[in-house]
């Protein structure tokens, strides 16, 4: 199963803050059999989210979104969602009654300012549901396989851990995913696309991909006239049984292509 990421804040863009949540959500998917779809970065514009959460919508895979559900003037998320869906902003009963807690154990009144700016957290779209915050119980939300989840790695991550057990645990380990890959020297990129176009038309359901990389091993004045390519095959379910023959066949060609070395490669870029 795929999964897509969003991940949302001007300080991630902007640099004052280091991205944590793709590494993270890369390393959470394969430990449970799953893998990363896409993943996307946005700044803090209410219209660019809505613009995005439509057409993610539209696609029908589950995605994880981190980011701008607080209470703070530059947190849009709870309303892009709302708006991409059509449906009114309301407050979620459960949710508000953890808030109002929170409130009373801070010593704010329920009509407080602190405590009405902080009730605006319980805030989804209509018929949202509840993703249970471990950390300070300040619900996020799901709806329609998008999970919105908050920008802090702390509170973010081990509900998205939850929502993984609760929702796909059916989904873990359903497709194998199969990788070949090698370094192939003394081939330029432009030498193996149709190669790589050939295999795809006669397998459909097996992907190539080529990465160029430099060879350290040289000098700079030698590095732009040796070619290296890191070139592989990738290959899920069922369809994992013919890849070896596939890569048997892809390597004949590549020497006859004219590679002077293939090295094959324990993991890939691509794995």
């Amino acid at each position: 199963m795929q999964i897509g990421i969003i991940i949302i804040g001007d300080e991630i863009l902007n640099g004052s803050r280091q991205d944590s949540h793709f590494t993270f959500f890369r390393q959470l998917f394969q430990q449970h059999g799953l893998y990363m779809a896409w993943a996307q970065y946005l700044p803090d514009d209410r219209a660019i989210i809505t613009r995005q959460l439509i057409l993610s919508f539209k696609e029908k895979i589950p995605v994880f979104v981190t980011g701008g559900i607080g209470a703070t003037p530059d947190d849009h998320t709870r309303q892009a969602c709302a708006n991409a869906l059509n449906l009114p902003l309301t407050s979620h009963p459960d949710a508000l009654k953890e808030i109002e807690a929170i409130s009373i154990k801070h010593g704010d009144a329920l009509d407080s300012p602190a405590h009405l700016q902080r009730a605006k957290m319980a805030d989804f779209p209509q018929g949202a549901a509840l993703i249970p915050n471990p950390f300070n119980n300040i619900a996020g939300f799901s709806i329609r396989e998008h999970y919105f989840l908050p920008g802090f790695p702390k509170m973010a991550h081990p509900m998205a851990q939850w929502v993984l057990d609760k929702y796909y645990q059916q989904n873990f380990f359903l497709h194998r995913l199969a990788t070949k890959a090698a370094l192939v020297d003394g081939l330029p990129e432009s030498r193996i696309i149709p190669l790589m176009e050939q295999i795809e038309q006669k397998w459909p359901t097996i992907k190539t991909f080529s990465l160029p990389t430099i060879r350290d091993d040289l000098s700079a004045d030698e590095q732009i006239h040796q070619y290296r390519l890191e070139f592989g095959l990738k290959a899920w379910g069922k369809d994992c049984t013919c890849l070896q023959e596939v890569w048997e066949e892809a390597v004949q060609k590549l020497i006859h292509l004219g590679a002077t070395d293939i090295t094959p490669l324990d993991k890939s870029s691509e794995g």
